[in-house]
């Protein structure tokens, strides 16, 4: 077996602590050539797809990927940014603005972000953070509820990664925090500040991204977690049950996913009368194709179809400053026990070396 070449090593150099944040991941471009090279990283997850190989491939290689990547890439087009990808943007920006928060708190850490499928990979990143320095890494899915399928995918690319490296810096992964205070009040900050903004719906829709409902049956927690987020956060804004909707949406392939789906359930409530809704994302943290194009455009368009009067989509929490300080309170005490501080100005390092000199003259 052949490890990765580790940075030349240098005498003196300080050893650092490094928090990743890994996001999904996106193409790189809404084309259909990059949409088929993500599509075939992403599907070829075993923790994506739990189907064996020899079924699955001649699907994935025969027909997904010779008519999907050109229907996704219009999809990405209707959503992209002039700086790129929604999600690589607010990914980005959410690293950078960790970064300064953790600063803030007194902490000397690299903060970096990678993608589980697509650019920055998480080996490249890992790389990099090495070759800083970084002996100590956090690592902090932008996934509030665990599941196997997002979580545990992230941790099993880092571990992969650390079975080529000759010396293995030390590795903490946050695993899920759907019930973290921070998290829940930086939802509730963000719906109230649409409400002063916008009003309020008759029902309040939260949809969560879908997965199979095998995977519940099989010990999975994250629809657990879904409900518990939810219920944290009406209990947050003080709203009745009834006003609450959870559902689930991004529903692929012809299994049974975790129901209710979203889209149906929008129209059932148009059909039922109610005129307006709002509709949020708790599970995804940074706005992507999921919210922006399946939820602002394609879900609205079903409501409104079905006799609604007006949908309100309620963006991410993206970089609020309210989850950028509940993102930075998240990481630092998962932190605990590792040094974290800066290093020594050369003021400090001259009165530790005339402290040791007297000391040393009183002996």
């Amino acid at each position: 077996m052949s490890f990765r070449a580790e940075p030349a090593f240098r005498h003196g150099q300080r050893a650092r602590t490094a928090v990743l944040l890994v996001n999904l991941g996106t193409p790189d471009e809404p084309t259909a050539p990059a949409l088929r090279r993500y599509l075939a990283e992403f599907l070829s997850d075993p923790r994506v797809v739990e189907i064996p190989r020899l079924v699955w491939w001649p699907i994935l290689h025969g027909v997904i990927l010779r008519t999907r990547p050109k229907q996704s890439a219009a999809k990405y087009a209707s959503v992209w940014m002039p700086e790129g990808s929604p999600l690589a943007v607010w990914t980005q920006r959410q690293g950078a603005a960790l970064s300064q928060a953790l600063a803030a708190r007194g902490h000397d850490v690299l903060v970096r972000h990678a993608m589980r499928y697509g650019n920055p990979s998480i080996a490249s990143v890992m790389d990099a953070l090495r070759a800083e320095g970084a002996t100590r890494v956090l690592v902090v899915p932008a996934y509030p509820q665990y599941a196997a399928a997002t979580t545990a995918s992230v941790a099993d690319k880092v571990l992969a990664w650390s079975t080529q490296a000759r010396r293995m810096p030390e590795l903490r992964f946050v695993n899920e925090y759907h019930d973290d205070a921070g998290y829940i009040a930086a939802l509730a900050a963000r719906l109230r500040a649409h409400w002063a903004e916008h009003g309020r719906g008759d029902k309040l829709v939260l949809s969560f991204h879908g997965v199979p409902e095998r995977s519940l049956l099989l010990g999975d927690p994250y629809h657990c977690q879904c409900h518990k987020t939810a219920r944290l956060l009406a209990e947050a804004l003080g709203l009745p049950r009834e006003q609450v909707v959870v559902t689930f949406q991004s529903r692929f392939g012809k299994a049974k996913w975790l129901e209710p789906y979203t889209e149906p359930t929008l129209e059932k409530l148009a059909a039922e009368g109610t005129r307006r809704v709002d509709v949020m994302c708790p599970g995804f943290t940074a706005d992507c194709l999921e919210t922006l194009e399946e939820i602002a455009q394609e879900a609205r368009e079903a409501f409104l179809t079905a006799g609604g009067e007006r949908f309100d989509y309620v963006p991410c929490l993206n970089d609020e400053p309210v989850w950028i300080e509940a993102l930075a309170a998240l990481a630092e005490r998962h932190l605990g026990g590792w040094d974290t501080r800066g290093a020594p100005d050369a003021a400090a390092l001259e009165a530790q070396r005339q402290r040791a000199l007297a000391l040393g003259a009183k002996d």
